[in-house]
């Protein structure tokens, strides 16, 4: 029988640390499926998902336990094998200057509609003309049925006009 198990790390950012996650992950006859994995703050912080045989998983996580003593922080979770989604895949890119508060103004505008986050890539950089910080983000959205793309275009440029942001919602 075969588990999933879904990692989070953190740890101060050096070279070596994605080699010594491989490195144990083999060890125990894991198999790296997926990840998303980032320089934040001078932090390395990721998320990954690995397959391995059920009798090995506590093999696994002993030793992935044992990189705390190296500065790494590992979470292991089981995966859950939870039914396909349903509903609209949509992609979301929101452009505007920055100020405290866009993600939670986005993500209420979000959750009133039922709306979940699949992924979210984030970011801070300078105006191409003015300098002035500007931030972007993009993301991938599964809208339930019970909600019309109509309707979430509706909330999300009604709240673009309010925040001074540029929304595209396409579907895909």
């Amino acid at each position: 029988m075969r588990d999933s198990l879904v990692l989070t790390v953190i740890g101060p950012d050096r070279p070596g640390l994605v080699e010594a996650l491989a490195d144990r992950i083999a060890a125990a006859g894991g198999n790296w499926e997926a990840s998303h994995m980032a320089r934040l703050g001078g932090q390395f912080a990721g998320i990954l998902r690995v397959g391995l045989d059920a009798a090995r998983t506590d093999e696994l996580v002993a030793s992935l336990r044992a990189l705390d003593d190296r500065g790494l922080q590992v979470v292991a979770r089981p995966g859950a094998g939870a039914a396909a989604p349903t509903g609209a895949r949509v992609r979301l890119d929101l452009t505007g200057d920055d100020r405290p508060g866009i993600v939670r103004d986005v993500s209420r505008v979000l959750a009133e509609r039922a709306v979940n986050v699949e992924e979210l890539e984030s970011e801070v950089g300078s105006a191409p003309m003015s300098g002035e910080p500007l931030f972007r983000a993009h993301a991938v959205l599964r809208v339930p049925p019970t909600t019309t793309l109509d309707d979430l275009r509706a909330g999300l440029e009604a709240l673009a006009g309010e925040l001074m942001v540029d929304l595209a919602v396409e579907e895909g």
